[in-house]
């Protein structure tokens, strides 16, 4: 095998990984948020998965329309992060204002009184689950007494393997469960790490496509109205500057319908995110994703649904990971989605 793709802690692939993390962390890390100039842009941090594509359109998008007529002065930026406890604690602590958070990790952290706030979905279904190319599994509960990763216990992934596990009436306990960071899943799984992965896209289509992995089950099929990544803000963003988080929702849900709306804006979307400044990804992993099927991510659907987050929720106490009922209204604010401008995204 090749040491490149070896997932081991001591490995190169490893290091790479480790270092390109720290790297992605270092901007946040060098001032703090409340110490930067009052027009600089927000950083929005994100992880390199197409749950989180609406976010490099909507900054490319911006910074197109930056000094038009009507365009606010101070913008906003991607951030580029590999594991949700670097975009948690970077949000938590307020070197970056704004994220793509899992949602029931944003529920957890406003019942901590975390200053948090939901205000955009950023997309729908998006969710894999990848098995070997050449395994015996062929249906879901021959994962019985398995390996299997998830990027987090908070991750709607995570909620999502337990719905397939419930629906073959498995418990988590008939498999075992690790969590890793989504950037190491196909490596693990070609090294025979682990036997089977649960995550967003591009990293179950990096291994189907490299021919060496197949997916066992898809939220496209099995859970069409799957929501993961949303669109949070720390709450003194929304009162020191709400005109300024208004756009950002008004960009990211224009993302949206305007990746939904043509195969054009969709490669176009490809192109902005594989560059370096973004996803730092091969563009032909995620054109796979786009286009096998043309549904494995959806973006123009972006409404904000109380039932689906209550669902969201009632999911996660029974996985254990949030300890009771949170207040809908102590971790979503709708106004700015309610508020909606439209803009165009001219990229």
């Amino acid at each position: 095998m090749d040491t490149r793709d070896d997932p081991s802690p001591d490995s190169p692939l490893r290091r790479r990984l480790l270092g390109g993390l720290l790297s992605a962390a270092a901007p946040a890390l060098i001032l703090p948020s409340n110490a930067r100039a009052a027009d600089a842009p927000i950083q929005v941090g994100g992880l390199p998965v197409t749950c989180n594509l609406t976010l490099p359109v909507a900054c490319m998008a911006k910074a197109a329309a930056a000094g038009k007529p009507g365009a606010l002065p101070r913008g906003f930026e991607y951030s580029k992060y590999n594991g949700w406890p670097e975009v948690k604690e970077s949000l938590m602590t307020g070197r970056i204002q704004a994220a793509y958070m899992l949602a029931p990790l944003v529920m957890d952290l406003a019942d901590k009184r975390i200053p948090v706030k939901i205000v955009s979905l950023g997309h729908r279904s998006g969710a894999v689950i990848m098995v070997r190319t050449d395994s015996t599994h062929k249906k879901f509960s021959d994962l019985r007494g398995k390996r299997i990763a998830i990027p987090s216990r908070f991750a709607v992934d995570f909620l999502f393997l337990r719905k397939m596990l419930a629906r073959e009436k498995m418990t988590p306990k008939d498999i075992e469960i690790v969590e890793m960071a989504p950037p190491d899943m196909p490596a693990a799984l070609y090294a025979k790490a682990v036997d089977g992965y649960c995550t967003g896209e591009p990293f179950g289509a990096a291994a189907q496509r490299a021919g060496y992995a197949r997916p066992l089950a898809m939220t496209r099929d099995e859970w069409r109205n799957y929501i993961c990544c949303v669109l949070t803000v720390r709450e003194e963003l929304i009162k020191e500057n709400r005109p300024l988080v208004q756009e950002l929702v008004n960009y990211v849900q224009a993302a949206g319908s305007w990746l939904d709306s043509t195969p054009a804006s969709r490669e176009k979307a490809i192109t902005i995110a594989a560059g370096r400044k973004y996803f730092n990804q091969d563009p032909n992993i995620l054109r796979f994703v786009m286009q096998n099927p043309a549904d494995r991510v959806t973006y123009g659907d972006l409404r904000m649904i109380r039932a689906e987050f209550d669902e969201l929720m009632q999911l996660s106490i029974e996985a254990g990971t949030i300890k009771h009922p949170i207040a809908y209204e102590s971790y979503v604010d709708e106004s700015f989605v309610k508020a909606i401008k439209p803009v165009a995204i001219n990229i």
